[in-house]
């Protein structure tokens, strides 16, 4: 493989080094009230691009067919709002005894009872070809269903998913109807258009982290608590993987994805406003905000390093499957 090839097929990963690069160099270009003007760009702009990407690109049977896998929609939940929030209080209860922050492990705590995030689960199944439409179902539903339980305002989140997420899904099922056979004879480059985005979403992410005072540690415990947040994410992925692949699980190889992103990423957009209702009035909110801070870009990062090999995994599996269902043929004697 030649090495123009090579960086090709290699586009994206290169692309998140270079976005990562770019923000650390210059972050204020990026950062809320920048001039790029994320609060704008981001929360509305791409956001709606990606769901009205996903509307042109889903058929609506796809979209039917998600909204009945009731078993994929339970897994995820109970493991988002159920298991996760456990598993790190009884984690928590082992860091406890060691000399970690009290208020970082706080902080710790409110991760796990954060819902999945609206865009970067939804982007990164959709990069590796999973179930797209499971993964839009969960990530909605998971941020209203925990949102309107919470302190934070109930009508504004309501009307930020049903203008970002809702309105331009059906928008692009509509434009879908119009043109669904220049759609299928050209192949537009879907994929590609939500992994730019991501990579958009990436920089001025890591602009924000870059330039927040919030994250102001030493050196040691920042770096223990990136270990810890970058081994959740890990383990709980691996963990999804594990459950979601067992045998008569009932979850297709693209299940599968759906389930490891949407289970395992926690949402900032949702989490910074709870985490101020929650503990308005603490000295210590700035160190509680730092897991989430961390957790967010981290998030996005090792899903989008991890896309090529669970991509790799999705396709062969696949090919497996469809092996061992094509009927034998009968010896000749």
């Amino acid at each position: 493989m030649g090495m123009l090839e090579r960086l090709r097929k290699e586009w994206f990963i290169l692309g998140i080094v270079l976005v990562i690069t770019v923000a650390k160099l210059e972050p204020a270009f990026g950062v809320k009230g920048g001039p790029l003007k994320p609060e704008i760009s981001i929360t509305y702009i791409a956001v709606s691009t990606i769901f009205f990407n996903s509307g042109l690109s889903l058929k609506t049977e796809e979209l039917t067919s998600a909204l009945m896998h009731v078993k994929l929609h339970l897994f995820v939940q109970i493991f988002t709002l159920v298991f996760f929030p456990t598993a790190i209080w009884l984690f928590l209860q082992l860091l406890s005894i060691t000399p970690i922050n009290e208020w970082l492990l706080k902080g710790l705590q409110t991760v796990g009872c954060m819902p999945p995030p609206v865009s970067s689960a939804v982007i990164l199944t959709k990069a590796v070809g999973g179930n797209e439409a499971a993964a839009i179902f969960n990530s909605a539903f998971g941020s209203f269903l925990l949102g309107s339980s919470s302190s934070v305002p109930f009508t504004s989140i309501f009307s930020q998913l049903f203008m970002t997420v809702v309105v331009p899904l059906i928008i692009g099922q509509i434009v879908r109807r119009y043109i669904k056979e220049w759609l299928e004879r050209k192949k537009p480059p879907f994929g590609a258009i939500s992994s730019c985005v991501l990579l958009m979403i990436i920089y001025t992410t890591f602009c924000d982290t870059f330039s927040n005072p919030n994250i102001d540690l030493d050196k040691f415990s920042l770096i223990i608590i990136v270990f810890i947040i970058f081994s959740i994410q890990l383990g709980f992925m691996l963990l999804t993987f594990f459950f979601s692949t067992r045998q008569n699980s009932g979850f297709t190889p693209a299940d599968t994805v759906a389930i490891i992103f949407c289970s395992t990423h926690k949402s900032l957009t949702l989490g910074i406003p709870m985490l101020k209702i929650v503990f308005e009035g603490y000295e210590h909110l700035s160190l509680i905000s730092v897991p989430l801070l961390i957790y967010h870009p981290a998030q996005i990062l090792l899903g989008s390093v991890l896309v090529p090999t669970i991509k790799s995994w999705m396709i062969s599996r696949q090919k497996a499957l469809k092996l061992t269902k094509q009927p034998k043929m009968p010896v000749k004697v």
